[in-house]
């Protein structure tokens, strides 16, 4: 049995190994992102995880597939990744100084078992400039980030604190997945301890 990331997230192959888990293959899902209209963010983010390990484990059904999605809402309003410039700008303004909440549905699936679940957490971000906002979209990061920002890069000057797991705000809850996979029979400590001891 392998194990399938089906994300090309650097950040979600770089929490994987934090996690202790070191062998496993990274085969993102292709298809469009469609999700059904009038989905809450938690609804969301569950459907479009279950849809890109379907896509994945339909040629890989005897590996074991983790799969994840992640948005950013404020008012329950979804925030994808920016179209432009332009739209980074309109996100950030719309999170200066307020909460938003970053939502992570994460789907594992091994030969024909299936589980879905999502995790929230609550972002405070501080009052913005339009001099800040500027500054930080000119360093390329708001681009391919839900929200517009990344906690682990420079937005992390934005955000005054959190509530709930970090990790998840990078783009995997990883304590929520290690129990999803303990059920799977992967005990991720188990596999930390046996990298640390071959280190």
């Amino acid at each position: 049995m392998k194990i399938i990331l089906a994300s090309q997230s650097p950040r979600r192959r770089e929490l994987l190994e934090r996690m202790g888990i070191t062998d496993f293959e990274v085969i993102p899902a292709q298809g469009e992102e469609i999700a059904t209209r009038s989905l809450t963010p938690d609804q969301l983010v569950e459907e479009l995880s279950r849809n890109k390990c379907a896509e994945v484990a339909a040629t890989h059904p005897d590996d074991l597939i983790i799969a994840a999605d992640t948005v950013v809402a404020v008012n329950n309003r979804v925030l994808g990744k920016p179209r432009n410039e332009e739209d980074a700008a309109r996100m950030l303004n719309a999170l200066s100084g307020r909460l938003n909440m970053v939502y992570t549905g994460v789907t594992v699936s091994l030969s024909g078992k299936t589980a879905t679940e999502h995790e929230i957490t609550c972002v405070r971000f501080r009052p913005l400039t339009q001099a800040d906002i500027i500054r930080y979209i000119a360093t390329g990061e708001p681009m391919d980030k839900a929200g517009g920002y990344g906690i682990q890069g420079y937005g992390c000057v934005l955000v005054e604190g959190i509530s709930g797991d970090y990790y998840n705000v990078m783009g995997l809850p990883v304590c929520r997945l290690a129990k999803m996979l303990a059920r799977f029979g992967v005990d991720t400590l188990a596999l930390a301890a046996e990298k640390e001891q071959r280190a």
